[in-house]
């Protein structure tokens, strides 16, 4: 049989959760992992395999004589070996030695091909329990408890990558094995949408308590064990102690800096105050920029670790529903200038994005409202399927619905990712990355009008920024008018925005108007429009008179 291909790096299982697969125990030597593997395999109907048996019986003497005769570096290759062997057949328990998930090889091996558990135990029973053993290299050296405080520091921040933790301590062997496949009937990998472009690749992880494990998945992809964390004050309050938790869990050490909630954290003088601060406190090229927060804390810390040090590493945490469905694919960063939004940035892909659906609990409907705007729009450019399951399950997801919630960012994100993996930096000439930008040109100038000062959220103005979008394509008679009416009569049905009576106030067409003449979207003068030939059917023009705008506006409500 032939060996496991070596895994990509930071990958994740793709197990079904409804198959058991393969299930890897590790701990430190006195845990239960032979014991308690045992009793768990008998329980699942599975065979149970000891890889430290396994080894013995490959090398045709005891580990400590393997120890004795070629030392550690060549044990731990011969066990990588072996259990890359066990790896592969029929669903079983293995159980590893204490040191085998250290080794980062045999980690990504487990990770990707099984469901690694661990089984954490106090120090106190540790002790009782191996005391007195013998055959046990690495407590042959010393006082039993010192060495396994020091194994337990040095291999609790790596046991902490694992699946599932589950803590064990005098409980009977039944008991601590019932607790395992109590943690495995809750347990589900994450939902993974792999983002592949021309020199990088990443995954968005979608799934519940993401933040609560984000340093199980985020040691595997750092390049250094250090972090700095950018949040505002509103999510700091909600989430950041979880994560810091996490992270210090796997080892990672990370310094927070919180910023205002609000547009105002995306100018130029609070990105330099931000990155003077970050500075101050100490930096290096392979210490990673984490974004904790919505599409404003994530525009600003992808710019933030764009440009700082010329660039490092960038992990994005959304926890709003926009952000997870719009921002958090793509790498555009952002911050605003006198003359309006997002005209300063860069391109700035991060190594992973963890969209954690429970975060969004938090979340007003009004909030939940702004995000949904994105996912229609989706369904709108090119994927009318989408916009159908949007038509049955949209009330769901705005009432906040888990699962359809979950379904509808992992919807949402791999139509972004399809539209960013052909046009990575916009660069098509026609239609590509540029057809995202749907309902924009309206709704950024709406959000001007307001100063973006939170009266009007981004999605809000997208929603309406899509009716007109669509009444702009009707005008010009690219699109059907039952489409418009359809998009209409679903969003009205929701209590969406859905065209500028939504507003408590008339606006000024030549306002608008002005506002789009100053957007990063104008070229030779003209303003690129995203329209529609029907709904599925977007298309980008720069044949369109202004005139017609304006028309189309004031049939909208607007004065002239």
């Amino acid at each position: 049989m032939s060996d496991l291909p070596d895994p990509a790096w930071g990958s994740v299982s793709t197990l079904p959760v409804s198959s058991p697969g393969i299930i890897v125990l590790v701990g430190l030597m006195g845990a239960g992992k032979t014991t308690i593997g045992r009793r768990l395999a008998a329980r699942l109907g599975l065979d149970f395999v000891d890889a430290d048996h396994e080894i013995e019986r490959a090398a045709g003497c005891t580990i400590a004589e393997i120890f004795a005769r070629h030392g550690e570096p060549a044990f731990r290759d011969g066990e990588r070996r072996v259990i890359q062997r066990l790896l592969q057949g029929p669903p079983k328990v293995l159980a590893t030695g204490g040191g085998a998930f250290v080794d980062m090889q045999t980690r990504r091996l487990v990770k990707t091909h099984a469901r690694s558990i661990w089984l954490r135990c106090p120090l106190p029973i540790l002790v009782r329990r191996v005391s007195g053993r013998t055959g046990r290299p690495l407590l042959d050296k010393g006082n039993v408890e010192t060495t396994l405080a020091t194994l337990q520091a040095q291999r609790h921040p790596i046991y902490a990558e694992a699946d599932i933790i589950v803590d064990c301590g005098d409980d009977s062997v039944d008991h601590g094995a019932q607790r395992i496949i109590e943690a495995l009937n809750s347990y589900a990998h994450p939902l993974r949408v792999p983002v592949t472009l021309e020199s990088h690749r990443y995954e968005v992880l979608i799934g519940s308590d993401l933040i609560s494990r984000a340093g199980a998945y985020l040691a595997p992809v750092l390049p250094q064990k250090r972090a700095v964390v950018i949040t505002d004050e509103t999510v700091a309050a909600l989430h950041l102690p979880r994560l810091m938790s996490a992270l210090s869990e796997t080892g990672i050490q990370a310094k927070a800096f919180v910023v205002p909630v609000g547009e105002e954290s995306k100018s130029l003088t609070r990105y330099s105050q931000l990155i003077n601060d970050i500075l101050d406190h100490g930096m290096e090229r392979r210490t990673t920029v984490i974004g904790l927060g919505g599409g404003v804390v994530g525009d600003l810390s992808g710019f933030v670790a764009s440009s700082i040090l010329r660039g490092v590493p960038f992990v994005q945490i959304p926890t709003t529903l926009l952000s997870q469905v719009d921002s958090s694919v793509g790498g555009k960063t952002g911050l605003n200038a006198r003359a309006g939004k997002n005209l300063v940035g860069a391109f700035y892909q991060p190594q992973i994005v963890l969209a954690d659906s429970s975060a969004l609990a938090t979340l007003s409907r009004r909030e939940r409202v702004a995000g949904y705007a994105e996912i229609v729009k989706a369904g709108l450019i090119a994927d009318p399927a989408l916009f159908s399951w949007c038509e049955a399950n949209g009330a769901d997801i705005l009432d906040g619905d888990p699962s359809a919630l979950a379904e509808a960012v992992q919807r949402a994100c791999m139509f972004k990712a399809r539209v960013v993996m052909d046009d990575e930096k916009e660069t098509a000439a026609q239609n590509g990355r540029a057809l995202l930008n749907l309902g924009h040109s309206f709704g950024h100038a709406l959000e001007a009008h307001f100063n973006y000062d939170g009266r009007l959220l981004h999605g809000e103005g997208v929603s309406i920024g899509l009716h007109l979008a669509a009444a702009l394509s009707v005008a010009l008679g690219y699109c059907p008018e039952s489409d418009l009416h359809r998009l209409d009569t679903h969003l009205r049905g929701l209590g969406m925005p859905a065209g500028l009576d939504w507003l408590d106030e008339q606006l000024s067409a030549s306002e608008l108007i002005g506002s789009m003449a100053r957007d990063k979207k104008v070229q030779d003068g003209r303003l690129s429009f995203v329209l529609l030939h029907g709904i599925g059917k977007a298309f980008t023009s720069r044949d369109v008179e202004m005139d017609t705008v304006r028309d189309v506006l004031v049939q909208a409500g607007c004065k002239p």
